[in-house]
């Protein structure tokens, strides 16, 4: 199954030649993350409003949710670590789309069809924990219409090295098959939070 995670030709890190960890999925300590820039901050209130009305309903994390709001392009800081309690963002980071098969996708498409390859829009329940082929991930579960197949497509949040760790804006970062992607540091930062949740964390990704 790990094998239908593919990854597409790296583009537009700018200068600083990607690094692996070692060992492999190994976390380093994780730098500060940049204040992100230039988001739009009432528009992920409203969503941290959404989210927290359906992740109490639910029983879910009513505390932190992951914010994806790939209105915002790729090179920038697009996912949110948000605090549902002070509502505010408490990180941020890089995270790819899917390139819908195609050589080279800048701006995302969406599409729930299995083998798309394309990133699909809706909330998923952030699942079980596993060793995949990039390391440590996690399962996702789409919980709506618009994501109904992200288990059966193998959508996961994993990381790859070749992810950069800060903003290339306004060059693009490399694509996915529809996986939510981000980088090495980066998952280190989100995995010690969904490791420590006793309850599971709602993703969102939108436009």
């Amino acid at each position: 199954m790990a094998a239908r995670y593919g990854i597409l030709p790296y583009i537009a890190h700018a200068t600083a030649r990607p690094r692996r960890l070692s060992p492999a999925g190994a976390c380093n300590k994780t730098p500060e993350r940049d204040r992100p820039q230039r988001h739009d901050d009432q528009k992920l209130q409203r969503f941290a409003l959404q989210a927290k009305a359906y992740c109490l309903k639910k029983g879910y994390n009513s505390k932190t949710c992951f914010l994806i709001d790939m209105n915002l392009p790729g090179g920038k800081n697009r996912f949110f670590v948000y605090d549902l309690t002070k509502d505010s963002v408490i990180n941020a980071g890089i995270v790819a789309h899917g390139s819908c098969n195609q050589s080279f996708l800048s701006k995302p498409q969406f599409s729930n069809k299995p083998g798309c390859g394309c990133t699909a829009l809706g909330k998923y329940k952030v699942g079980y924990k596993y060793k995949g082929r990039f390391g440590n991930a996690y399962k996702l579960y789409g919980l709506d219409s618009s994501n109904s197949n992200a288990f059966k497509r193998n959508i996961v949040l994993h990381s790859y090295y070749l992810v950069p760790d800060k903003e290339t804006y306004p060059l693009p970062v490399c694509n996915s098959l529809g996986c939510t992607m981000v980088s090495d540091n980066y998952l280190c930062t989100i995995e010690r939070i969904i490791d420590a949740s006793a309850r599971p964390i709602l993703l969102w990704v939108f436009e």
